[in-house]
C-alpha cells in the first residue's frame, strides 16, 4: 500500500498514509512534521477522552510517578488516564490499592523478549534464581498487563490497553494480585501498557509475593518490561527487587532520534535514554553473569532504520558491551497498520550494524515474521 508523506509528497509502501509524514521530513523538517503527528495523538486519544500530550497546566498539581511529570489542572486528567485533579486534589488508580489491570498464567518457557538468556527459559543462575538447569517445564509466569502508558506508540501491538485506561477497570489490588503468585509461579513480568504508570501498584505486588515465597523457600523473580519511563525515584526500587530475585529489567528502546519518538510515541525518549544509562552503569555490573538489564527495538519499516539501530546500538555500546540487544520484526499494528512487515534484509542488516557498534550479545527475537 503507497503511503503519501504531506510535506514532500513523496509516496512510497515504507510511508505510513495514516501517519502522513515521512522519516526524512521528521528529521530534517521537524516542525512541520510534529505539528502534524501531534494532532494525529490528539485524534486518536480524544476518543477515548485521554489527554492528547502530557499536561502542564498552569497552577496544575504535579504528578511525580513516571517521567512525564504531568501537571495537572482543576477537573483534567493525566496523560496516562489514571490521575485526576477532583477539587484541587490528586485522584490516583495504579496504586496499591487499585491497579487498572489484567493478568493470566503464562507457562514457562514462554516467548519472553529476554528468553534467550532469562533463568525461566534457561535455567541460567540456576540453582539460585532457577528451578532447573534447563527451562523451567512446569512452571509459570504471572503475566500482568497494566492498563496504562507514559508512551503513545501509533504502532503499538497492545494497543487495546487504552480502553482500560479510559474505562479505569478493571481494578485489582496489589494485595489480590501477589496472591496469584502460587507454588509454580517461578516469576512475574508486568508489562502492558506499561507498568511505569502503577509503578506503585507493581512494587507493592512484588514486595508481598516475594515475602510469601521467601517464606516458602520459594523462586520468585520479578520482571519488567517497559518503555522506561519509571520516575527517578522509584527506579532504584524497581532494579533492586529484579536484582535480588534474578528478575530481568527489559527497556523498549524504540528509537534513537527525540524528534522520531515524538512523531510516533507522542514524548521525548530523552527520559527513557537516561533511566537506560542509569541503570545500565549502577546496576549491570553487579550481576554481569545473568544480565539484569535488557533492550529491544522493534524494526518499524521505512522509520526505524539502519541509522536508528545503529544509534541506539553504539549508545548501548557505550554504557556497557555486554548488555543483551534484541531485534523484533515489526508487524502492521493499531494506526499505523498500512505498512509491511519488516523484511529479513531490513533485520539482518540492522544486526550486523549492532554488532559493528561493539554489542556482544544481539539476536533477532521473532524471526518468523520476518519476510
Amino acid at each position: 500500500m503507497l503511503g503519501k508523506c504531506s510535506i514532500c509528497e513523496e509516496s512510497s509502501v515504507l510511508i505510513s498514509g495514516k501517519l502522513k509524514v515521512c522519516l526524512e521530513c521528521i528529521r530534517e523538517s521537524p516542525e512541520r512534521a510534529l505539528e502534524i503527528t501531534d494532532k494525529i495523538h490528539e485524534e486518536t486519544r480524544s476518543r477515548l477522552g485521554l489527554p492528547g500530550s502530557p499536561p502542564r497546566d498552569n497552577g496544575g498539581i504535579s504528578c511525580g510517578v513516571c517521567m512525564n511529570d504531568c501537571r495537572i489542572g482543576l477537573g483534567k486528567k493525566g496523560f496516562c488516564g489514571l490521575v485526576s485533579n477532583v477539587e484541587g486534589r490528586l485522584v490516583r488508580y495504579g496504586t496499591p490499592a487499585k491497579g487498572i489491570l489484567e493478568w493470566y498464567y503464562d507457562p514457562l518457557p514462554t516467548n519472553c523478549v529476554a528468553e534467550w538468556f532469562c533463568p525461566g527459559c534457561t535455567g541460567a543462575g540456576y540453582p539460585r534464581y532457577s528451578y532447573d538447569e534447563g527451562a523451567e517445564t512446569g512452571y509459570c509466569n504471572l503475566a500482568v498487563f497494566y492498563g496504562s502508558c507514559s508512551y503513545d506508540c501509533l504502532f503499538c501491538q497492545n494497543w487495546h490497553y487504552r480502553r482500560r485506561a479510559a474505562a479505569l477497570s478493571p481494578t485489582m489490588s496489589a494485595e489480590n494480585l501477589a496472591s496469584k503468585a502460587k507454588d509454580n509461579v517461578s516469576c512475574i513480568c508486568y508489562f502492558g501498557g506499561d507498568p511505569a504508570p502503577q509503578v506503585l501498584h507493581a512494587i507493592r505486588t512484588s514486595e508481598i509475593a516475594l515475602e510469601k515465597a521467601a517464606d516458602e523457600g520459594r523462586i520468585m523473580r520479578i520482571c519488567w518490561e517497559s518503555s522506561g519511563y519509571f520516575g527517578e525515584r522509584f527506579v532504584d526500587q524497581v532494579c533492586g527487587l529484579s536484582l535480588e530475585s534474578g528478575g530481568i529489567v527489559k527497556f523498549d528502546l524504540k528509537t534513537f532520534d527525540p524528534k522520531l519518538n515524538r512523531a510516533l510515541c507522542g514524548v521525548s525518549n530523552e527520559p527513557t535514554l537516561r533511566n537506560f544509562e542509569r541503570i545500565g552503569r549502577d546496576f549491570f555490573p553487579k550481576r554481569p553473569d545473568l544480565p539484569l538489564l535488557t533492550a529491544s527495538t522493534l524494526l518499524i519499516p521505512g522509520y526505524v532504520d539502519l541509522e536508528e539501530a545503529r544509534g541506539i546500538a553504539e549508545f548501548i555500546s557505550s554504557i556497557d558491551k555486554r548488555i543483551p540487544y534484541t531485534l523484533l520484526a515489526f508487524y502492521p499494528a493499531y494506526v499505523m497498520d498500512d505498512l509491511p512487515t519488516t523484511r529479513r534484509t531490513h533485520a539482518f542488516d540492522a544486526l550486523r550494524v549492532a554488532r559493528e557498534a561493539g554489542l556482544e550479545h544481539v539476536c533477532i527475537g521473532n524471526i518468523h515474521l520476518l519476510v
